[in-house]
């Protein structure tokens, strides 16, 4: 496996269109990772304490529904 200076170095020769295309791969690339861990986490209910005070919060008008 090919180390993070020689992908780096590899980023700094692309073009800008050929940049642009890299940086619009790795934005949607990124964002499927995230959204991955996300429903991970939210599967495994490290969410749901959150959830139970946020609602908590709204049932005692300490929030208001937006």
């Amino acid at each position: 496996m090919r180390n993070i200076e020689d992908i780096e170095g590899d980023i700094e020769k692309l073009t800008k269109t050929e940049l642009k295309a890299f940086r619009r791969w790795f934005i949607g690339f990124d964002a499927q990772l995230w959204d991955k861990q996300i429903q991970e986490d939210a599967d495994k209910g490290k969410f749901d304490d959150l959830a139970n005070e946020a609602l908590k919060e709204f049932r005692a008008g300490k929030a208001k529904e937006i």
